[in-house]
């Protein structure tokens, strides 16, 4: 027990260092703050999630003492409670029923059902779209306040102290003012699932993840998850606070389509010899054109729809016996 206090205390400090670093205004204090969740799923996978729920709570408080509480409120929102709760699901297992067959089998330990990758994409979703919608309102209660207060904010940032910002930062801060809210889930979304699996390879490579390396090339999201996003995204058109929230689920689970697109391309690459090669090609366009996540995202709802990934693997020739 004093051992799983002091991995506590480590992550807590670790933590809260790497989240008030924002304060200096440096770039590389940007780093660190996205990665403030990786001390502490770190150490729920391989501590356990009472280890990592210790550190956040210590983490927490020391950064609401020392910087006030709505810093100490926004670090346990936005890095202790995904770092505890998404370590701890990474973990879930259940046996898998299995018939006896007598012998040396019954006394095997039994398999375990790990709790899907796909709905942890779900959590982490939501873990974004709520995040986010919090930061929001913390501008206002209602769509008009939250946008003039972006745009408020925003043309203090690109005028550089001009009175009377041009017409070009004017429609800049004004297309800005729709998109933040969407750009801040994307963010959001993309550095948890990065400190997740960052964490998860940490833990491996020490020999600490108790569990086994889930194949990601299969992953899949529930199936009313395809629904949820056509609604929110029929909701986005209605107008009002509504429509902000309704945007920013849309946008979650767009990203959350195009990670299950890179699984499906991972998949249907496996008989290429150059798949190293076509692989890196679409993991650059995407970062560097941002457009081409389209493709990966019609790939997904077109797996969930169609079961692409079941129909390739049925399809596949079985591998040539070794000589």
């Amino acid at each position: 027990m004093i051992g799983i206090f002091i991995v506590a205390i480590a992550a807590a400090a670790a933590s809260a260092l790497m989240f008030a670093s924002i304060i200096s205004g440096a770039l590389i204090s940007l780093l660190l703050f996205y990665l403030a969740p990786l001390p502490l799923m770190v150490t729920s996978l391989g501590w356990g999630p009472l280890a990592a729920a210790i550190g956040g709570i210590i983490a927490s408080g020391c950064v609401g003492a020392i910087l006030g509480l709505p810093y100490g409120i926004a670090f346990a929102t936005m890095v202790a409670l995904p770092g505890w709760w998404l370590g701890h699901l990474a973990l879930l297992g259940r046996p898998i029923a299995a018939a006896p067959t007598g012998g040396a089998a019954e006394a095997a330990p039994p398999q375990l059902e790990w709790y899907p990758v796909g709905r942890i994409l779900i959590w982490v979703a939501a873990f974004a779209v709520v995040t986010t919608a919090g930061a929001l309102l913390t501008l206002g209660w209602d769509a008009q306040t939250i946008a003039a207060e972006l745009r408020r904010g925003l043309l203090k940032v690109f005028s550089a102290g001009n009175a009377q910002p041009s017409d070009e930062i004017e429609h800049f801060v004004k297309l800005l003012v729709v998109v933040a809210p969407m750009a801040a889930t994307v963010v959001a979304m993309v550095t948890l699932t990065v400190n997740l699996w960052l964490a998860a390879k940490v833990t491996q490579t020490s020999g600490r993840l108790n569990r086994p390396w889930p194949e990601l090339r299969s992953t899949t999201l529930p199936p009313m998850t395809l629904v949820a996003l056509l609604v929110a995204l029929g909701l986005s058109f209605v107008g009002g606070l509504l429509a902000i929230v309704a945007q920013l689920v849309t946008t979650a689970l767009i990203i959350a389509y195009t990670l299950v697109g890179f699984a499906v391309l991972h998949t249907v690459t496996l008989s290429l010899t150059s798949r190293s090669f076509w692989l890196a090609c679409a993991y650059t366009a995407v970062v560097v054109f941002t457009w081409p996540i389209v493709a990966l995202v019609a790939l997904g709802i077109a797996d969930a729809l169609f079961g692409l990934r079941q129909r390739y693997l049925r399809s596949r020739p079985p591998p040539l016996p070794a000589s």
